[in-house]
């Protein structure tokens, strides 16, 4: 089952061995800086990692993080992840309980490790990025913090819950919606649309083309 943001913490298994979600992190070529994140778990899990990964970004000139194999997780981990890329205090997402007619937004927050807030980065995605992966890319689209390339993504944006219908068959069923401060809708269904639309096994090479570039400026 796929898993879409807001519909519950992302247990870590154990013996699990993904460092929180990042699959790789490192330094290309350049000095551009390369995150591979697979999944978003819950905060209270993974924000160490992030931090620890972070650090080995701080000086690189670009960076650019690969959703393409991003198949979502926890919406506080994302809202944390977003948070070292600015400075301010930045209205991110919001998610709406039908269950509970209650709003819960997200902001950005304290990090541990030093904020990169002008750092230029770059978005990898495609059709498998969903839900939380979606939510991220949006978020820095919408707040024009980041350039995204690849291809359309996945288009799950509503949070919800696996319901038994009998015993041999359960449906997923959206119990809320996200709501993006800037557009006042979000990416259910449609997907996020990137600003350089291409094959997403291309992608990578396209950022790290326009990283050079950027990184000469």
């Amino acid at each position: 089952m796929r898993v879409r943001a807001g519909s519950g913490p992302v247990p870590i298994r154990p013996g699990n061995t993904d460092d929180g979600g990042f699959k790789e992190v490192k330094i290309l070529e350049g000095n551009i800086g390369y995150i591979d994140l697979r999944l978003f778990h819950p905060a209270t899990a993974a924000s160490s990692f992030a931090d620890e990964h972070m650090k080995k970004l701080v000086n690189a000139d670009v960076i650019i993080i690969d959703l393409r194999h991003n198949g979502g997780g926890a919406p506080d981990m994302v809202q944390y992840l977003c948070s070292y890329f600015f400075d301010k205090k930045i209205h991110l997402n919001s998610l709406y309980n039908r269950l509970t007619n209650s709003t819960r937004e997200f902001w950005t927050t304290d990090v541990k490790g030093k904020k990169l807030p002008a750092v230029p980065l770059f978005i990898l995605t495609s059709k498998r990025t969903f839900s939380a992966g979606e939510e991220f890319a949006y978020n820095m689209q919408t707040q024009k913090r980041a350039i995204l390339i690849g291809e359309t993504t996945g288009g799950g944006a509503n949070p919800g819950g696996v319901f038994s219908v009998n015993e041999q068959l359960s449906i997923f069923i959206p119990t809320g919606r996200a709501i993006n401060p800037v557009t006042k809708t979000n990416w259910e269904g449609v997907g996020v649309k990137p600003d350089v639309e291409m094959a997403s096994e291309k992608a990578l090479e396209k950022a790290i083309e326009k990283a050079r570039t950027e990184a000469q400026k």
